[in-house]
């Protein structure tokens, strides 16, 4: 199972490099990603060119997995080129729907899970990871202009996006991000309903990581919502506690 694990990590590292790629202009990554687009194309046709789309190409077929779910991450991957801001929550859960969802979905189909239920549970379980991630990484992402919070939110909190750029954590922003982590929170509350249709160690994987995700909204929660200027995450000794609890039924 290591192997596709690996593969499926792979691929995606490879489009998010290409993405995130700042020594080429808009352009020449959105070419990039197209033309990786249409070696997908070939690869689940069998027309690979090396080891690892060889690798690729095996598991697909040998685990069965859904090509479809590889398309959708290169969408998001193209789409993290070009777009910087977001309008409105939906917005943000398309993007989640290409960017986060397909992981899940892969790795439940990894292990022969292919209920409708899970992987709708499954779909919330990396919504809320993805949104933890933008949440942790507000600090980081303001540096290349990227703001995961909706426009339409940001409006309505009053929050002006001059505070994410001065580092301005005033209390409208707080309560803008007090607000998104608790969404967040409710979306790995329904997610965890996921365990119900997992046994062994995937059922443990799983429940490590909805408490890894919630352990970095509990750092938030701690640091008064200053996600302008602390960067939530865990320590050793969270990682140890967080390893015990996801051991108790």
């Amino acid at each position: 199972m290591r192997k596709h694990v690996a593969i499926i990590y792979w691929f995606a590292r490879t489009a998010d490099d290409i993405a995130d790629e700042d020594n080429f202009t808009v352009e020449e990554r959105l070419l990039k990603i197209n033309n990786f687009n249409e070696r997908l194309t070939h690869i689940v046709a069998g027309d690979y060119t090396d080891e690892y789309e060889h690798a690729l190409y095996l598991t697909i077929n040998e685990r069965k997995l859904t090509p479809v779910h590889f398309f959708n991450l290169l969408k998001a991957f193209k789409q993290d080129i070009f777009q910087q801001k977001w309008n409105t929550f939906n917005d943000i859960l398309d993007y989640c729907t290409n960017s986060a969802n397909p992981v899940g979905r892969l790795i439940l189909e990894l292990y022969n899970v292919r209920d409708d239920k899970a992987f709708y549970y499954s779909d919330k379980i990396c919504t809320a990871l993805q949104l933890t991630n933008f949440y942790q990484d507000v600090s980081k992402d303001i540096l290349k202009n990227r703001i995961y919070f909706p426009i339409d939110e940001i409006e309505k909190f009053g929050v002006k996006l001059k505070s994410f750029e001065l580092n301005e954590n005033n209390d409208n922003l707080r309560r803008l991000v007090k607000f998104n982590v608790e969404r967040a929170e409710s979306f790995f509350r329904e997610g965890e309903n996921l365990l119900n249709y997992l046994s062994g160690r995937l059922q443990y994987e799983i429940k490590w990581t909805i408490l890894g995700g919630r352990a970095i909204l509990k750092k938030i929660i701690k640091s008064d919502y200053n996600v302008i200027n602390i960067r939530p995450s865990l320590s050793k000794f969270d990682y140890f506690f967080l390893f015990l609890k996801s051991l108790m039924p």
